[in-house]
């Protein structure tokens, strides 16, 4: 995320709904990413001033950690971001619609129930939702409107969905879900096909629903979530010159 030569030290993230390594902090992407500020006592201004928005909710703290499938918010300049991988692994400055940024996908981690018998589910980005659909299950990805918290509709997780890989080597890539193999007492692994017929493995964690095969809830980054070879990267910026 940061280059070698420009100091020491980095941000660290404050502690908040993405983990530690898979998340960014705001003050990287503000100035390392969107180049609005040239230091970091420049991004803590701008978030101090209240302009940035993740998740519909304004956030002032510069380490503030985003993660994947946040959305991005900056009312002064009217631009709305989705935090998404590229098929490098790195998160991309991907710019979405205002019809796009109302709502985020979250993948169900945990559906339990709670005190008096309340039943509820816990998605990716720690948020905790009441009285979901009883027919959602773990793995599952649920679309969120931003607004008011609540569940849109869900997407289950089964063989022919789109799927992103969210961790692991193959950490952007975007493909079909073929099939899973269950071993009781270690790590389920998915089998996963890309548009170019290329197909790899998984473990079942780094899985993420996206939709239905027609569906276009999440417009993808550049490259579309497929992999290049070195040889064809290199083929695709000769043919571009």
């Amino acid at each position: 995320m940061l280059d070698k030569l420009t100091g020491v030290y980095a941000p660290r993230p404050t502690p908040g709904p993405h983990k530690l390594r898979e998340c960014l902090p705001l003050c990287i992407f503000l100035r390392n990413r969107l180049h609005y500020a040239l230091t970091f006592q420049e991004s803590k201004k701008i978030v101090m001033q209240r302009l940035v928005k993740v998740d519909g909710k304004v956030r002032t703290d510069p380490t503030f950690p985003a993660g994947f499938m946040d959305v991005i918010t900056l009312e002064k300049t009217n631009e709305n971001f989705r935090l998404i991988y590229d098929v490098k692994g790195r998160f991309s400055v991907h710019r979405i619609t205002a019809a796009e940024a109302a709502y985020k996908l979250c993948k169900v981690k945990k559906v339990g129930t709670g005190r008096k018998g309340v039943p509820f589910l816990v998605t990716h980005d720690a948020r905790t939702i009441r009285y979901p659909d009883p027919d959602i299950k773990v793995n599952d990805s649920v679309m969120v409107d931003i607004e008011s918290g609540k569940i849109k509709q869900f997407i289950r997780f089964e063989p022919g969905q789109i799927c992103m890989i969210t961790g692991g080597h193959n950490l952007g890539r975007v493909g079909t879900v073929m099939h899973r193999d269950r071993h009781p007492g270690s790590f389920d692994i998915v089998h996963v096909k890309d548009k170019t017929g290329q197909t790899f493995a998984t473990r079942l964690a780094n899985v993420f629903i996206l939709g239905r095969p027609h569906d276009d809830f999440i417009s993808l980054p550049k490259g579309a979530g497929i992999k290049l070879t070195i040889a064809e990267e290199r083929d695709r910026r000769m043919a571009a010159k």
